[in-house]
């Protein structure tokens, strides 16, 4: 029979990246690494509360945290949400990725970060964390068919954002083409490869972050299973 303190450790060890990549994406690393201490806190207290999959209630928890610190204290918040913001914004590639796709990259990061808060958070959560609809509602605090509806507007928000950007890779392809003696692709081909890309790198982020989460999870899990042993 699986103790309370067991379980406990199984969920943290699951699902700490993922909740500091969620807070991390929301306020910054430095408050985010706070916010996910404070959800295992309370999970650690609500035990019985906390239901499966546990990583949606943990989210659900991370976010309420993240609301009450900007109520409570608006300045840190704005601080800690604009670094968060820059962080995401200004991410690089591996220095092995040609010049063509760092352009894209940077360009979907671009279009995500200036899309608002509740667009970004709503892609993220599907994107980066991989969760369901059904799981996503359950973190925000709406129904299915609510989310369904408004991530379908912010799909549609970012390809928008992301037009620029197709726009630009569709006259790259032309002069590829041209130079190559072959035909222009069509404009509809150059901006599916562009959307393509632009997914793609939102899955990279998200493996990027996770690794970090990692990272920072093996530099205290011992210091934490001490303490609940």
């Amino acid at each position: 029979m699986t103790t309370h303190a067991q379980r406990f450790r199984d969920i943290y060890e699951e699902c700490y990246p993922r909740v500091l990549a969620y807070t991390s994406s929301l306020v910054g690393r430095q408050v985010g690494e706070d916010i996910t201490s404070e959800t295992f806190t309370v999970a650690w207290r609500r035990m019985r509360d906390v239901s499966q999959p546990e990583l949606p209630w943990l989210l659900g928890v991370a976010r309420n945290l993240v609301r009450e610190l900007r109520r409570r204290d608006g300045h840190q918040y704005a601080l800690a949400a604009a670094e968060a913001q820059r962080i995401s914004s200004g991410a690089r590639t591996d220095v092995g990725d040609v010049a063509a796709d760092v352009t894209e990259r940077e360009a979907a990061l671009q279009a995500l970060a200036s899309l608002s808060e509740a667009d970004r958070e709503l892609l993220t959560l599907i994107a980066w964390h991989g969760l369901s609809a059904k799981q996503a509602a359950r973190v925000l605090g709406c129904t299915t068919a609510t989310l369904t509806v408004r991530l379908h507007r912010a799909r549609r928000r970012l390809e928008k954002a992301l037009e620029p950007a197709n726009q630009a890779g569709s006259a790259r392809a032309g002069g590829e083409a041209g130079a190559a003696g072959g035909g222009v692709p069509a404009g509809g081909d150059a901006r599916t490869q562009a959307d393509i890309h632009a997914q793609a790198d939102i899955r990279t982020q998200a493996g990027i972050r996770t690794q970090a989460g990692i990272r920072a999870r093996d530099g205290i899990r011992t210091d934490r299973k001490g303490a609940l042993t």
